[in-house]
């Protein structure tokens, strides 16, 4: 059969960012007001005293320099520390919907496709608002597509695992299209009070196309060429958030129900762990890492991205092979590969080749090779 394509993308930016100067100044005013409060304890060697978080430290740690926020208020509030987000009626599209259908409309007007050319919906993404009724056949609902939609989750590597099952689906003539959803309301789950990770994550939304490359219109249209998956078992990154934590009142609140990492041990295993697999995926496909153009990865950690592409091209890229949208963005779970690629391809020029890769909690990985096709 014909080869499959990436046709279009799309994004949505929440309108609220916070910078990292808004960022410490609420964490270190909680900081201040937590030491003072727990003073005699603190004294007596019974508590540690909270460290004060700097604007220097977020940027030499992570590259980050700001993040969009669903609502900036809460998280800023040194009393709250949290995003505040009311709940929606039944009869009112979630959140979550609202946001992927924002990014999918770019992406279906990107791929010049509209409701009744696509077949089935994924939403796959690190953070789904709900168990069900799933938030793709929701957002299904509100685009008026027809056929079926459901959920995956696969950590930060979301979004390949999705193109993965997205383009086996299409190669077996299941779907003709297939419209993929990664929003991401990252805020949520991050421990704002936690000087290690206060900073990470950021809100957005991503989407994709993918169909038939013999049956492509689109403004940007990439051939994928071959997709790679691996998982390994960890615990180094967690979230043990769930329905069974009602069942023990005394883990209720714990700061593992929120976004929890070992950092140093994430980065020491994820940076050889990426690297040999974009490196393997390369070899199957008979490609060098001088054949690429462009290298879309994860937006995890500008510390940990540079380090593996120094391993995997070499110190001699030119700038932009690797695009980095974490000064901006943050780390945005699954939306960040794609977003990295919404905003830095349409550069390039038929025949030139490209590689996502995503990676993340699990320890999950995914890598698509993917060429310009000529529009």
């Amino acid at each position: 059969m014909a080869g499959l394509a990436l046709s279009g993308t799309g994004l949505y930016t929440p309108a609220q960012s916070i910078s990292n100067e808004e960022l410490v100044a609420s964490f270190n005013e909680y900081v201040r007001r937590f030491n003072a409060t727990h003073a005699d304890a603190i004294a007596a060697g019974s508590m540690e005293a909270l460290q004060d978080s700097s604007v220097d430290f977020i940027v030499k740690a992570s590259g980050i320099k700001s993040r969009y926020a669903i609502d900036k208020t809460g998280v800023l509030d040194p009393k709250i520390m949290c995003p505040r987000i009311p709940e929606r009626p039944n009869e009112q599209l979630s959140l979550s919907a609202e946001i992927a259908v924002a990014a999918a409309r770019e992406a279906l007007a990107n791929s010049r496709r509209e409701a009744r050319d696509i077949d089935a919906v994924i939403v796959s993404c690190a953070n789904l608002e709900r168990p069900y009724p799933a938030i793709a056949v929701e957002v299904q609902d509100a685009l008026g597509i027809e056929g079926f939609a459901f959920d995956m989750n696969v950590g930060c590597a979301s979004a390949i695992f999705a193109m993965a099952v997205a383009f086996d689906m299409i190669a077996q003539g299941q779907a003709r299209a297939i419209l993929v959803c990664n929003p991401e309301i990252l805020t949520g789950h991050l421990n704002f009070r936690d000087r290690d990770s206060h900073f990470i994550f950021g809100d957005a939304a991503s989407a994709f196309v993918v169909e038939r490359a013999d049956a492509v219109r689109g403004r940007n249209p990439w051939e994928i060429l071959s997709i790679k998956l691996k998982t390994r078992f960890s615990n180094n990154i967690r979230n043990n958030f769930g329905f069974l934590n009602r069942a023990d009142p005394n883990g209720i609140g714990a700061r593992d129900k929120l976004f929890v990492q070992a950092g140093r041990k994430v980065f020491r295993d994820i940076v050889p762990l990426v690297s040999d697999f974009i490196l393997a995926h390369l070899a199957e496909n008979a490609l060098e890492p001088s054949s690429l153009k462009r290298l879309w990865l994860h937006q995890a950690n500008i510390n940990m991205s540079e380090l593996i592409v120094r391993r995997v091209a070499g110190y001699d890229v030119k700038p932009g092979f690797a695009p980095d949208i974490l000064h901006e963005y943050g780390n945005t779970s699954s939306a960040g590969a794609i977003i990295a690629f919404h905003k830095y391809s349409a550069d390039l020029v038929p025949g030139d080749h490209g590689q996502f890769c995503a990676f993340g909690a699990g320890y999950s990985a995914g890598s698509a090779i993917l060429r310009k096709m000529a529009v």
